[in-house]
């Protein structure tokens, strides 16, 4: 009995979103860290100030996240939409973690590409990696240049990339 295999032709095809991001490892040191902040206030606040300072330093913390994580999301969706649309075969957008990295997979027929950064708001950086060789800007640099990027990243990955 043989099992049917499909063929390369029927390979997924991107369906144009790109997954959330939210990763609980980098929420985690979050909290720890505001809980040990807060923990100082003990002594010198008392138990409100501590719980007070706790929810403050972890609320901002996880609102910082949630944002890097936005942006880094809409870089991701932008790239892989202007690739797409100049004609590069995406065949799937997915999520996955490197330690404290935030970062998305973009599967295509010649390899992965690996979009992502540390997703914190003050310091949240676009990293691409392509066979090896990454470049990495800030995030706000990206976005206010992603035309010229998705540009030049489609040449390197897409053209250049292919005929290697």
């Amino acid at each position: 009995m043989q099992l049917e295999q499909p063929s390369r032709d029927t390979a997924a095809v991107w369906n144009g979103t790109v997954p959330n991001a939210i990763d609980a490892r980098v929420l985690g040191v979050v909290v720890v860290t505001a809980g040990l902040a807060a923990s100082i206030n003990v002594p010198y606040g008392g138990l409100p100030m501590a719980v007070a300072a706790f929810a403050l330093l972890a609320g901002s913390g996880v609102a910082c996240h949630l944002l890097g994580e936005r942006k880094l999301r809409q870089l991701t969706d932008d790239l892989v939409a202007r690739w797409s649309a100049a004609g590069g075969e995406i065949e799937a957008v997915t999520r996955s973690s490197n330690g404290m990295r935030t970062e998305w997979r973009v599967h295509t027929p010649d390899g992965e590409i690996v979009v992502g950064g540390v997703a914190l708001v003050p310091i949240t950086r676009l990293s691409v990696e392509w066979q090896g060789i990454s470049d990495t800007m800030a995030a706000g640099e990206a976005a206010a240049n992603i035309d010229r990027l998705a540009e030049t990243l489609y040449r390197e990955i897409f053209e250049f990339g292919s005929n290697s």
